[in-house]
């Protein structure tokens, strides 16, 4: 549910930048490429803490919990700092490889570079729910996610009409609003453990949390990288076929959102029980949430093959950017269910401390095989906009079915 209001957020941004303009729209499409490429790393921590702390759940050493927290909120910082740095450094070339079009690139460098300077704050709200889901504590997020999206109907219209910034405004809210769910996820923890985490620094312990951090963050930098790839194959069409992917995109993720809940369960419980030696309570957890998934996608799937043209008309008068977030939905309606089984096959993966094969198969399905198929097909071949949506769809499905595969393997090995 945290998550499902976390994406209706995203939505209502891209509402309220179509009240600015169409171009608005389309540079807060090309900004949230860039700013999400940045925040991989922001994920991995949330990531990477669960996978760290919720073993040490399971073997009930709570004062090993806390002292993982703090030096997960110290690695946090210094990581935020360091994509801060990179996304100021990178951000017009990135803007503009994204097929920006003078009339859009200042709207979507305006956007970065209010977005970039809450990069902490995003970090470490990561982190804190990574912890809190560790200790089974899903809710506190959804809460803080949950008034984060009624907060932004408020901000949004006050900073952007009201105090006359408009697309600053737009980034402005996001930032406060991530600020303040950080404050309250501390709050909470703080509560839970007895004590109020303060980041801290060993390196020892620092490097076991990036063996779980950089293989979880380059699992989801090459899911954005791949992303932005096709983003910017799209942006040789045109702005306008931008914004309607995007848009089709973050329409697609709120239908992928209880899946992407589910992949949060199955860490957190098969976390724990690997942590207690319990390995075909894992397999049971897997198991599980596949047969919840599969309800999902049956429910999902005719949504996005005959409603898609009615979402699209509440974000854009553009008939293009209508037409093109369509298209996205009804072809990528086929690979739904491969994107199940991937999440829970890289949940099942990072919980038994087996990062790396997600990290590689991330690495081919996102980037290196869809990126070298529609760069062939879409620059040398001059294959129209939509070969870049028929190759998604045939990637996932294979991908789909060899994590599916390779998780059974590992499974049996654990019983």
């Amino acid at each position: 549910m945290g998550m499902l209001f976390n994406t209706f957020y995203n939505l209502t941004d891209f509402w309220f930048a179509g009240l600015l303009s169409d171009q608005a729209l389309a540079g807060m499409s090309i900004a949230g490429s860039v700013f999400f490429l940045l925040l991989a790393i922001g994920i991995g921590i949330q990531t990477g803490t669960s996978a760290i702390v919720a073993p040490e759940v399971g073997r009930n050493r709570l004062s090993d919990v806390a002292v993982w927290i703090d030096q997960a909120f110290g690695l946090g910082i210094l990581l935020s700092l360091i994509t801060m740095a990179a996304g100021w450094f990178l951000a017009d070339d990135l803007v503009l490889l994204l097929g920006a079009e003078p009339s859009i690139a200042p709207l979507a460098n305006t956007y970065l570079t209010v977005t970039l300077a809450g990069t902490a704050a995003f970090v470490l709200s990561f982190a804190a729910a990574g912890a809190l889901m560790a200790l089974g504590d899903t809710a506190s997020n959804r809460n803080a996610l949950v008034v984060g999206f009624f907060l932004n109907f408020v901000l949004n219209p006050l900073l952007m009409f009201g105090f006359g910034l408009g697309i600053a405004g737009l980034a402005l809210a996001t930032v406060l609003i991530k600020a303040g769910t950080a404050a309250y996820l501390f709050w909470v923890l703080a509560r839970r453990l007895g004590r109020w985490n303060k980041p801290r620094a060993d390196l020892i312990r620092w490097w076991h949390l990036l063996q779980q951090v950089l293989p979880a963050s380059m699992n989801m930098l090459t899911i954005i990288l791949g992303g932005f790839v096709s983003v910017a194959l799209v942006g040789r069409f045109g702005s306008e076929h931008v914004a309607g992917y995007a848009v089709g995109l973050r329409l697609e993720q709120v239908l992928l959102l209880p899946a992407l809940g589910l992949n949060s369960a199955v860490m957190a419980i098969a976390g724990q029980n690997f942590g207690a030696g319990n390995g075909s309570r894992v397999a049971e957890t897997y198991d599980r949430g596949l047969q919840i998934g599969l309800l999902m996608a049956a429910i999902s799937i005719p949504i996005m093959v005959f409603f898609s043209p009615l979402m699209l008309g509440f974000f854009a008068e553009s008939q293009t950017i209508r037409d093109t977030g369509a298209a996205y939905l009804r072809i990528d309606a086929i690979a739904f269910y491969g994107y199940v089984v991937i999440f829970l096959s890289v949940a099942l993966l990072q919980s038994i401390k087996q990062p790396l094969f997600p990290m590689a198969l991330g690495i081919a399905r996102q980037l290196v095989v869809p990126a070298t198929i529609n760069y062939l097909l879409i620059v040398v071949w001059g294959y129209p906009m939509m070969a870049i949506f028929y190759t998604i769809v045939i990637v996932v499905v294979i991908s789909a079915i060899v994590a599916h595969l390779y998780t059974r393997h590992q499974l049996r090995l654990l019983s």
